[in-house]
């Protein structure tokens, strides 16, 4: 019996840098975005934060006639829960990166609530109410829910803000929960789960550095999720690591 697509082995392409990784992936977002619109009317496209993430963004101002904008749905992978104006805010960093560029400004941009925001300080109200977001997105006939998930990874093989020995890697329902103890500060978050990245017809994961090297290694040849958050990511057409060579090295 075949093996169904999310369960393939994943595939990586291999750069000699990063600045290579970051355009590699631009070229493939502009083809699959295209294709989406043409085939359902619109794109669904999960950013992610991070150096690489953003970079990615700033790496496509320039190519902004390569895309309608108009048709395009924008989410977040996880979001920091601290107040709007906070510069560790991913949608802060994704706005200054892109968004707020005058030719992306058609895009639908759908943001975790911060601190202040509409919910106050209730951590649990803001991801419930993105969880809303994403439980209402219709699935696809393949069963796919966004187009590409966009993935960093952390050297421990973090994924988003789910944290190796964590409740949200060991989350199997819901599709966005609240982190309230993220080894990483700031400690309070809002994520999306493995389930919610898993419903991704394309998961990409952009990774750079040797700090990153045995995190890559053990996320590409399949290793426990509780272990290795990253392992645990798959897109039901294709998953991709996008690596420079150091983070590669102990493939």
């Amino acid at each position: 019996m075949p093996v169904p697509p999310s369960q393939a082995a994943p595939r990586t392409e291999i750069h000699d840098t990063r600045d290579e990784v970051i355009t590699a992936v631009a070229d493939r977002l502009i083809g699959v975005v295209a294709d989406a619109q043409r085939e359902r009317g619109i794109a669904r496209v999960v950013l992610t934060g991070g150096s690489n993430g953003i970079a990615l963004l700033e790496a496509l101002v320039g190519r902004a006639d390569e895309i309608d904008f108009a048709a395009l749905h924008l989410y977040f992978g996880d979001e920091r829960f601290v107040p709007a104006a906070d510069p560790d805010r991913n949608a802060g960093q994704a706005r200054a990166a892109l968004l707020d560029d005058p030719d992306a400004a058609g895009a639908s941009v759908f943001e975790v609530a911060a601190s202040d925001g509409e919910f106050g300080d209730d951590i649990d109200a803001a991801a419930r109410a993105y969880a809303g977001v994403v439980d209402a997105l219709p699935p696809g006939a393949d069963g796919g829910v966004f187009d590409v998930h966009l993935l960093g990874m952390g050297g421990e093989g973090h994924i988003n803000s789910i944290f190796p020995h964590s409740a949200a890697v060991a989350e199997q329902q819901a599709s966005v929960v609240a982190v309230t103890d993220s080894p990483k500060p700031p400690p309070r978050r809002v994520t999306l789960t493995l389930p919610a990245v898993n419903g991704s017809r394309h998961v990409w994961f952009l990774v750079s550095g040797t700090d990153k090297a045995q995190a890559v290694a053990a996320g590409v040849r399949g290793a426990d999720p509780a272990d290795w958050p990253c392992a645990g990511a798959h897109g039901l057409l294709d998953t991709t690591w996008f690596l420079d060579r150091t983070a590669a090295s102990d493939l």
